[in-house]
C-alpha cells in the first residue's frame, strides 16, 4: 500500500489543507530529524509532513540532518516522497512563481554526510542515481497539473548548492554553461538518501527569484517571501491532487 510522506520547504513549513492527527518526536539512528512528523489526512489520505528546516524554519541548509529526516519517514512507513523547495531561476524559462519538476541535479554541496553505506559494511554498495527522481511520482504530479490547469516545468536541472549563502553572478554563469536550470539549496544528498533507502521521490520546485546576475533588482527576503505566497498556493493544490490519485 502506498503512503505518502511530503518534506516542506521555505515556503511550505505547514500545509494549510493538511488536518494534523498527531505529531510524534522521533529518533533515527542518525539522530534526530528537523521537527516531529505530523501525521495527518488531505482529503481522505493519509500523509505524513516534515518540514526539513523545522517548523520555526530555524535549520540553514547545510544544518539540516538529512540522514535522519530520510530514515525517520521511511520507518514512519512512506513508501513514496514529494520534497518541496523553493530554488532561484537560471534557465530564461523559470522566472519567478514558476512551478517546476526536475529531472536532473546536479551536486555541488560539499562536507554533507550523503549516505547511509559508510560503516559497518559487508560488500561496499553502490546506488543507480542515473535518473535521480521517481517517474511514477513525476507522472502524477504531471496528470495532476494537466487535471488543474496549472502550467509546470516537467524538465529541469537543479543545482543543488551549499548554502546558506546565495551565489554570485559568476557562479550562477558557471551553473548555466553546466545546463542547470533552476538552483537550490536542499537537493542534495535528500534525493540520493532516499534512493539508498528505496523510497521513490521527487522534487516540486517553486522558483522565488532569478538567480543572481539574471535581473537588475537586488534580491530580498520580502521579494522572495512574495513570491513564493502564489507559487505555493498553486503547489498545494497539486500536492492535493496528487494524494488523491495515490
Amino acid at each position: 500500500m502506498n503512503k505518502l510522506a511530503i518534506i516542506g520547504g521555505t515556503g511550505l513549513s505547514t500545509m494549510e489543507n493538511l488536518e494534523i492527527i498527531r505529531r510524534e518526536i522521533v529518533q533515527t539512528p542518525y539522530g534526530e530529524p528537523s521537527a516531529p512528523l505530523a501525521y495527518g489526512k488531505i482529503g481522505n489520505c493519509d500523509v505524513i509532513f516534515l518540514p526539513r528546516h523545522g517548523y520555526g524554519h530555524t535549520l540553514p541548509p547545510h544544518k539540516i540532518n538529512y540522514r535522519a529526516n530520510i530514515h525517520a519517514l521511511k520507518d514512519a512507513g512512506a513508501t513514496h516522497v514529494l520534497a518541496i523547495a523553493a530554488v532561484g531561476g537560471i534557465h530564461s524559462d523559470m522566472g519567478a512563481k514558476r512551478i517546476v519538476l526536475p529531472d536532473q541535479i546536479i551536486d555541488y554541496t560539499h562536507s554533507r554526510i550523503n549516505t547511509y553505506f559508510e560503516e559497518s559494511l559487508t560488500h561496499v554498495t553502490h546506488i543507480d542515481f542515473s535518473y535521480p527522481y521517481s517517474e511514477y511520482v513525476r507522472n502524477k504530479i504531471i496528470a495532476a497539473s494537466k487535471k488543474l490547469k496549472i502550467d509546470i516545468a516537467t524538465k529541469a536541472t537543479y543545482a543543488a548548492t551549499q548554502g546558506p549563502r546565495l551565489e554570485t553572478a559568476a557562479e550562477i554563469a558557471k551553473l548555466e554553461k553546466d545546463g542547470c536550470d533552476i538552483v537550490g539549496m536542499t537537493g542534495m544528498p535528500e534525493a540520493c538518501l532516499a534512493r539508498e533507502l528505496g523510497l521513490e521521490y521527487a522534487c516540486l520546485a517553486v522558483v522565488a527569484n532569478l538567480a543572481a546576475g539574471k535581473s537588475d533588482e537586488e534580491l530580498t527576503m520580502e521579494m522572495i517571501k512574495a513570491n513564493l505566497k502564489e507559487g505555493m498556493e498553486n503547489t498545494q493544490k497539486i500536492v492535493a491532487e496528487v494524494i488523491a490519485k495515490m
